[in-house]
């Protein structure tokens, strides 16, 4: 088992940066992929990033060159670096994890192959 807690968000300005923390319990090593999925208020959750712990990485079409996922095995910790940060990002962002089960296993690319969320994280980005 595996819980996830977020932290880092709040209230940032336009075109400022904020770095969301995933913290995670148990071991690093049980887990393919991480997520981090945002929802805004009247919208679905999505994807903003995504990375196998081999190293593959996917982000969305509306963060890229913005956002960064990164990982330190040593603390258990997920983060998302996000910067130049728009009215548009602001969302409830959640960290998951989906279990490693075999090697082979591909990035997880939607929410329901996640195994594991944390409660989430507010962002507003507002002037």
């Amino acid at each position: 088992q595996v819980q996830l807690v977020e932290s880092g968000g709040g209230l940032v300005h336009p075109g400022g940066s904020l770095r969301l923390s995933c913290a995670a319990s148990g071991s690093m090593f049980s887990i393919n992929s991480w997520g981090w999925y945002r929802q805004a208020p009247g919208k679905e959750r999505e994807l903003v990033a995504a990375s196998t712990s081999g190293g593959s990485t996917n982000y969305a079409d509306s963060v890229k060159g913005r956002f960064s996922m990164s990982r330190d095995n040593a603390k258990n910790t997920v983060y998302l670096q996000m910067s130049s940060l728009k009215p548009e990002d602001t969302a409830v962002y959640y960290c998951a994890a989906e279990a490693l089960i075999t090697i082979w296993q591909p990035l997880a690319l939607t929410a329901a192959k996640y195994d594991y969320w944390g409660q989430g994280t507010q962002v507003t980005v507002s002037s």
